[in-house]
């Protein structure tokens, strides 16, 4: 290679065949040995970690090529062997350098490779993972409806054995909660005003369960336009305090406080807890939820839960 630079710069005037020998045929043989071993050696035995039968191949190839351009030199010795002297370059000096120069694209094409190779185990792996977390969400997800309903249910089970009047109306408030949730859940992300009516349904629907004796002081905050959040986030808090907390008691209310501002929400949650009321399983809902949390706003959320003596607080701070 170094002869070829010589060469170009020593003669200020190339005739076509020196032009055709130094830019085209010699190029042509550095490539084809290039994609010789990206295409053929590395595949078949460095990818198998066969490490001894490479360095045995790369060995004969180096030697093949060494000395095949030398026997093409042969041919055009006064173009590659010519010396600015006048006299001829020898075997041994032209052959050693063809080696290095051939060693070179040798390196470059297995530094080609391997970087190719793990571009593409990269994304194949960014693609698994992601496969992988899209499965586990949709299974989070379908285990929001069944304990939603399940739930639900129950608090309408308890109006028709008291005989309640408003029972049909119960039923109705699920209706609505469950067409949202089938029809209108499906995208990764939802209005954060639809959510929040969602929020107000389920809430109506448990006072009608507690004979609009249940109380709760529900307010939301700032502007909630324009804004939107994964669907089905913030139930399972309501459901808990609802299902754990005492929801009757006008001196102690359920305190829930959504406050959005500037693509942030805050989720402030309080009750008084029910020790009467105890699941021994612990539900799906909080587990769930803190799950969803971390697979959807990965370094986006701080969750502080505090379960005390008698009250059970939750803070949420998300960015939207």
């Amino acid at each position: 290679m170094g002869l070829f630079l010589v060469l170009v710069y020593d003669n200020a005037k190339l005739t076509t065949a020196d032009i055709l020998v130094i830019f085209l045929l010699y190029p042509a043989i550095n490539i084809s040995l290039f994609y010789l071993n990206y295409l053929l050696l590395i595949p078949l035995f460095l990818d198998k970690k066969q490490y001894s039968y490479y360095f045995v191949a790369v060995t004969a190839v180096l030697l093949a090529y060494g000395f095949g351009k030398y026997g093409v030199a042969l041919l055009f010795k006064n173009i590659v062997l010519m010396h600015e002297k006048g006299h001829y370059v020898h075997f041994w000096p032209y052959f050693i350098s063809t080696i290095f120069t051939s060693l070179l694209f040798l390196v470059l094409s297995a530094a080609l490779k391997f970087t190719v190779d793990w571009v593409l185990n990269e994304r194949i792996q960014r693609d698994l993972e992601n496969q992988r977390l899209s499965a586990e969400l949709a299974f989070l997800k379908s285990q929001i409806n069944p304990h939603f309903l399940f739930n639900s249910l129950n608090s309408i089970y308890s109006l028709a054995y008291q005989r309640s009047e408003t029972t049909p109306e119960a039923i109705l408030k699920l209706s609505e909660i469950m067409r949202y949730m089938l029809y209108e859940c499906n995208d990764n992300k939802v209005d954060l005003e639809k959510e929040l009516q969602y929020l107000q349904n389920y809430i109506d629907l448990q006072k009608i369960r507690f004979a609009n004796k249940a109380y709760i002081d529900f307010k939301v905050e700032g502007k909630v336009e324009n804004q939107q959040i994964v669907p089905l986030l913030l139930i399972a808090f309501i459901e808990n305090a609802f299902k754990h907390g005492v929801a009757n008691n006008p001196l102690t209310p359920i305190r829930l406080l959504i406050d959005v501002d500037e693509g942030h929400l805050h989720l402030y949650m309080q009750n008084k807890k029910h020790t009467n009321n105890r699941d021994a399983s612990g539900g799906i809902g909080l587990s769930n939820v803190k799950r969803r949390l971390n697979l959807l706003y990965p370094g986006k959320y701080n969750l502080d839960i505090k379960d005390e003596t008698d009250t059970y607080t939750v803070e949420l701070s998300l960015v939207l």
